[in-house]
C-alpha cells in the first residue's frame, strides 16, 4: 500500500512538474521566435488577416499590410496573397481590405491575390496552402505579429509548405506595444494546437472585434 501511495505521488509530482516546463519552454520559444524571425526568399508573401472595418484595415492590419510592402519591394518574393473572411453581417473581406490597401499603395494587382476564406489561423493557413499547391508554390513568407510567428510557421509547416515570418514591427500587436497578455494567449494558443491540433481538433484563435 505504502509502495502504492509512493508511487501516486511521484505521478501527482511529475504532472505538477510538466505543467510548469512545459508552459515555460512554449512561451521562451513563442518569445524568442517572435524576437528573432526573420523573412526568406520565397515564392509568395501571405498577410495573415485582421479586423477590418467596411473595407478600412484596423491598425493590426494596416501594420500587416505595410510590412508586407515593404518585403515584398526589397524582392523578397514575386507574388502577394491576403486572407481573411469577413464576419457575419460585413460589407467585405479581410482580404479583399487587404487587397485593396496593397492596390491603393503601390502594388500591382497582377501580384496580388486575394482570398477571402479563413476566420482563425488554422483555417487561413488551409486555405493559402491549398492554393499555393495549386499554383506550385512551395515557400512562403508570413507577415503577421511578432507573437504569432511561432504557431502560423509551424501550421505552415505541418502543411507541407516551408515557411518563415516577416513580424510587423510597428502597430498595436507588436512586442513593443502589446501587453504580456498576448504573449500569455499565444502560449496557450500554441500548446493547444500542438497537443491537440494537429490531430484534427480544431480551437478557433479568432478573436470577436
Amino acid at each position: 500500500m505504502f509502495f502504492i501511495f509512493k508511487l501516486f505521488r511521484r505521478f501527482i509530482s511529475l504532472l505538477l512538474l510538466l505543467a510548469i516546463v512545459l508552459p515555460t519552454y512554449a512561451g521562451f520559444k513563442v518569445w524568442y521566435t517572435a524576437n528573432h524571425a526573420k523573412p526568406v526568399k520565397s515564392d509568395v508573401i501571405v498577410v495573415l488577416g485582421a479586423a477590418q472595418f467596411n473595407g478600412k484595415p484596423s491598425d493590426v492590419l494596416a501594420a500587416r499590410l505595410l510590412e508586407a510592402k515593404k518585403v515584398f519591394n526589397a524582392g523578397f518574393a514575386p507574388r502577394i496573397f491576403t486572407v481573411g473572411s469577413g464576419a457575419p453581417g460585413d460589407l467585405t473581406t479581410e482580404a479583399a481590405s487587404g487587397s485593396n490597401w496593397l492596390r491603393a499603395n503601390g502594388i500591382s494587382k497582377k501580384v496580388i491575390n486575394a482570398i477571402p476564406q479563413g476566420r482563425d489561423t488554422l483555417a487561413s493557413t488551409q486555405s493559402y496552402v491549398k492554393d499555393m499547391k495549386a499554383l506550385q508554390l512551395k515557400s512562403v513568407i508570413i507577415v503577421t505579429d511578432e507573437y504569432h510567428c511561432l504557431r502560423a510557421m509551424t501550421m505552415a509547416k505541418d502543411l507541407g509548405v516551408t515557411a518563415s515570418c516577416d513580424p510587423t514591427k510597428t502597430g498595436p500587436a507588436s512586442t513593443t506595444s502589446s501587453s504580456l497578455r498576448y504573449l500569455v494567449r499565444e502560449t496557450g494558443a500554441y500548446l493547444a494546437y500542438v497537443t491537440v491540433g494537429r490531430h484534427g481538433v480544431h480551437l478557433t484563435d479568432q478573436v470577436k472585434n
